[in-house]
């Protein structure tokens, strides 16, 4: 038994109880077996954790590199198949580490707006355009992923609702010969699909 299914197993059922998780929109994770990026808003250093527990398959996260200095969260992400990316730049390869782990047909996991935002209205910060670069290069679909709570912040035993929307598949997100407009105006796309999902979830 890999270490991933280890830490499943043990933490799995303890974070959805303390997180009071409630997942909706199971139905539309795909089950064809090819690689998809999974993208969320972004509110909590905890994000990764709770999808983890959510969905029912490995996400491997592209994770900023700060994460893996810190022991706990090190171990715990480097078992769920995260890697690191250094945000103050272009990282190539982390890019050519994401591409290929889709092509292989992994589900990698990636926050659009790039950092935390606790507290804020997710459709007023900023996104960033790797999402739709990476989609391009890997030519894969995105499962679009919306994480509500209460005053959008996460905290022990407050609900936590995860709302997959309908994969969104390669061929309806318009590329046509991509390059930098075209990889601003996915991910912005993209985004907006993710915020649009806050409204078809539960009252807080």
């Amino acid at each position: 038994m890999n270490s991933y299914k280890i830490l499943y197993g043990l933490l799995a059922r303890p974070i959805r109880a303390i997180f009071r998780i409630k997942v909706t929109g199971t139905e539309n994770l795909p089950k064809d077996g090819k690689g998809y990026i999974l993208c969320a808003n972004h509110t909590s250093l905890l994000d990764v954790f709770i999808i983890e527990v959510s969905v029912d398959r490995q996400v491997k996260f592209m994770a900023k590199k700060e994460l893996f200095s810190v022991p706990v969260v090190s171990s715990f992400i480097r078992a769920c198949g995260a890697f690191p990316v250094n945000r103050g730049g272009a990282d190539v390869e982390s890019i050519k580490t994401t591409v290929r782990l889709l092509e292989k047909g992994d589900t990698v996991g990636i926050f659009p707006q790039g950092t935390r935002h606790c507290g804020k209205d997710p459709r007023e910060t900023e996104v960033k355009h790797g999402v739709g670069l990476i989609s391009y290069r890997a030519k894969c679909g995105i499962i679009p992923v919306f994480i509500k709570t209460k005053k959008r912040q996460v905290k022990f035993f407050r609900k936590t609702e995860i709302i997959i929307g309908k994969p969104i598949e390669y061929e309806e997100l318009g590329f046509t010969d991509g390059g930098k407009n075209e990889y601003r105006d996915v991910s912005e796309n993209i985004f907006r699909v993710i915020c649009d999902l806050e409204e078809s979830g539960g009252n807080d």
